[in-house]
Formats: structure tokens, sequence, C-alpha cells
């Protein structure tokens, strides 16, 4: 029986999920691999936290140094970039490998670590940065191998999803669900990243480079949160058999791709518009395999440490057949046969769109807005005003197109927002058709 040695870099809600979930699962681990987990060394500033969760004060480590030298693998689980960088480099270059559950650090530094690995032949796991608890790495990297992936879409922020889920079900302002949620412990006193869709961008763009073998390039991923999303945009997504999602997409078109990160509508017969509360699914459209769903808890210290130990032992099952290094290149793809596919600028994707125009009650408004579509040859799937209520003077023009390009649709709205009997913004909120 061999014995792998795991240092743990930070010990706050993964990391100490780590400990746990070794310390209850240990003899099934051991059962099923025939290789003893240790854990040999934790590094946190909270040493009161290691021996009320560890109980032993002997595996806090010193520094850096000292938990490297004692460990096999190097758990990064402190999460940022700037520190969690620097430790990251610390332990490549000491030949030690590296497993991760922090997707900024991928997603913004993933090429240089990916590189630096190389060159001291050690390997970097990441299974647990993109959706928790769900394996949707091993999935695009192993699972779909021998189909071409057409694209892929998912809710990779529970946050938001748990957000959109009380708008729709029990008519809460987004401020009040944000409050909500941030009482529930689903939000962070700064929501920022979740709530403006960097969090999901970052996890998007480690999805598109697996997909298609691209380098990860956060900078090209377009990046729309849902702060200014209505809750009347909300209930008449629904009236029309819609869902509104906070949706990653990564799809490829011809020799380009498109990554992008926006509110969504979604039919409401799609399994993945059904998913509520604070869970994660991600949709992939293999060419072969057709559509398959991957849902489960995106976050939460359990989930994504049973997500971190999985890449644990993949490595440690790697090394003792024999491999130096873990046997699945870091994209799924051979480094020669990574892709230069352009990325798409938002400007130049094909869509579906569901645009809210408010106008003062006048004669002639829809035939108008008719005309400004047929004018650039883009069909309109359905129109509909909502009628005035009592002592109302204004009413809202709802517009769904299946298919146009984004400059054109940007275009029209700009033409609609100078009429005269229009009134404050016009709203656009894309629409995708995604497998059934």
């Amino acid at each position: 029986m061999s014995k792998f040695k795991i240092g743990i870099l930070g010990f706050g809600t993964v990391g100490s999920g780590v400990f746990n979930v070794l310390r209850e699962n240990h003899d099934e681990i051991l059962a099923k691999t025939g290789i003893d987990f240790e854990i040999a060394s934790i590094l946190d500033l909270d040493h009161e936290k290691i021996i009320s969760v560890a109980g032993d004060e002997k595996l806090i480590a010193k520094d850096i140094d000292d938990l490297i030298n004692m460990s096999d693998v190097v758990l990064e689980l402190i999460g940022g970039t700037r520190i969690a960088f620097d430790f990251a480099k610390k332990a490549l270059n000491a030949k030690k490998h590296l497993v991760t559950a922090n997707k900024a650090l991928i997603a913004l530094h993933g090429t240089e670590l990916f590189n630096l690995a190389k060159e001291n032949n050690v390997s970097i796991l990441y299974e647990a940065s993109v959706a928790g608890g769900i394996p949707i790495i091993k999935a695009l990297r192993e699972g779909v191998v021998s189909n071409k992936v057409e694209w892929v879409a998912g809710i990779l922020n529970g946050t938001t999803n748990y957000i959109l889920t009380e708008m729709k079900n029990n008519g809460l302002s987004f401020q009040t669900a944000l409050s909500q949620a941030q009482s529930l412990g689903y939000a962070e006193a700064d929501p920022t990243f979740d709530i403006e869709g960097i969090d999901a961008a970052h996890k998007i763009t480690i999805i598109a480079s697996i997909a298609f073998g691209v380098s990860l390039n956060f900078n090209d991923v377009f990046v729309e949160g849902i702060t200014n999303l209505q809750l009347k945009d909300v209930a008449y997504a629904e009236e029309l058999g819609y869902r509104i999602k906070l949706i990653g997409l990564a799809k490829k078109v011809n020799q380009d791709i498109e990554v992008r990160v926006h509110p969504t509508l979604i039919s409401e017969t799609q399994l993945v518009a059904n998913v509520d509360g604070p869970m994660n699914a991600v949709l992939v459209m293999g060419n072969m395999l057709g559509p398959t769903l991957y849902y489960g808890a995106g976050a939460g210290s359990d989930p994504t440490a049973s997500a971190v130990l999985s890449d644990v032992i993949d490595l440690a099952r790697s090394i003792s057949n024999g491999n130096k290094v873990f046997h699945i290149p870091s994209f799924g793809y051979e480094d020669s046969n990574l892709s230069s596919l352009k990325f798409k600028k938002i400007n130049e994707i094909n869509s579906g769109y569901y645009i809210r125009a408010n106008f003062v009650d006048a004669a002639g408004v829809l035939a108008k807005i008719t005309s400004l579509f047929a004018d650039k040859n883009i069909s309109i799937d359905e129109m509909h005003q909502k009628m005035l209520k009592k002592n109302q003077t204004e009413n809202d023009v709802i517009i769904v197109v299946k298919n146009a390009q984004e400059k054109e649709i940007n275009s029209i709205i700009n033409d609609i927002q100078k009429m005269k009997s229009n009134v404050g913004n016009v709203v656009k909120i894309r629409l995708e058709e995604l497998a059934k």
C-alpha cells in the first residue's frame, strides 16, 4: 500500500471540507484506490481553526516552504490571485503537483502556470474550479472525448440563480432577493463578482479552453450581470413561456468561437431552465452524443472538497501506475493540437432577443416598430402590447426575435429609443434555443 501526502494551503470552507471528507471517507477511498491519503501539513493564519478541526497542532506548517517540503501534492485553496499565484508558482518550481479550486487563478494565470508545470514535470488539476461538485472538467476531457463539442451552456453561479429563482417564484425585487441570499449565506457581503457575472465568466473561460482546445482568454469573454434586471421582465418572460437565467455560453461557429455570460431567456420546457435555487447545471452538446446535462451543487464545503479530492485521487492513481505526471493533458488536447480559433465580438454574434420598450399610448407605434425590423430583413416571431391599466398613460411593447445579428438589433433599438413616444430605456435580453 502506497502513501500520498497532502498539503492544504488555506483552511477555510473548502480546506477544512477536504480534511473532513477525507477523515469521513478515508477507509472507502483506501478500499477503492489502495492508496493511503494523509494530510501532512496545513498552512493558514487561523491556527485555532486548524487545531479545532484537525485536532493536531503538529499539522500546522511554519510557512509555505515547510508545507511544500512535507507534501506530495499542494492543494491551493486560499482563493484570490495575488498570494495564490505566488504560492502556486513556488510549489511548481519545487516540483510539487498542484490541485486548485481557484477559478480566477486558472482563468487569469492558467497558461503561465501550466507552462511552469510542464517545465518542472509536474501536474495541475482543477476540477473544483468550475461548478463545485459537478465533475464537468472530467466530463469534457474524458466523457465526451470521442465527440466534437459544439457548444456548452450552463448555470455556473449559485448566487445569481438563487436570486433569479426568488424573483420568479416569489415576485421579489432584485435587491430584496440579493439581501435574502446574503442572509442565507448564498451571497458574499460584497457580491460584485457574482451578480456582475465575473465568477461565471472565469468558469466559462476554463470550460471553453477544454471544449475547444483554445488558450485561456478571459479578456475576450463578454460579461453582463443581472444587476439591471427588472422584475417585470422576469414576469413577462414567464408569460411568454421562458425563464431568465444567467448563462455562461461557449459556442463554436465555423472557425470562430463565442464565449459570453449574460442573462438569457430559456424555454421553460428545457431542463436547464428548471434548475432553481443555488444549484448549478451544465449542458454539453456533442456532435454525435447530442445534449448531456450535468447537475449538482456548485459550491459549498463538502461538494467542492469532494471535487478537490477527486483530483488528488486521479493524480495519485496516475502516478502509482508509473506516470510521472497526470496522464491527461491539461486542456484535454495535446499541446501541438491547441487551436487558434478567433473569439467573436459581441456585436458579431447571432442570437435570439427579447426586447421591451415603453411608450406613451400613441397610434402607429406597432407599425413603426414592424417597419424597423422589416428594413433589416429581421422576422419578428412575437409582438405583444401590454394593455393600459386605469390611470396609466404608458404601456409596454414586447418583441421576441428568434435569430438576428447583435449589431442589427442594437441599431433597431437605437431607432426605437429615438421615437418620440418612447419613454425610458429599451430593454434587451438575449434568448437561446438550447437543445431539448
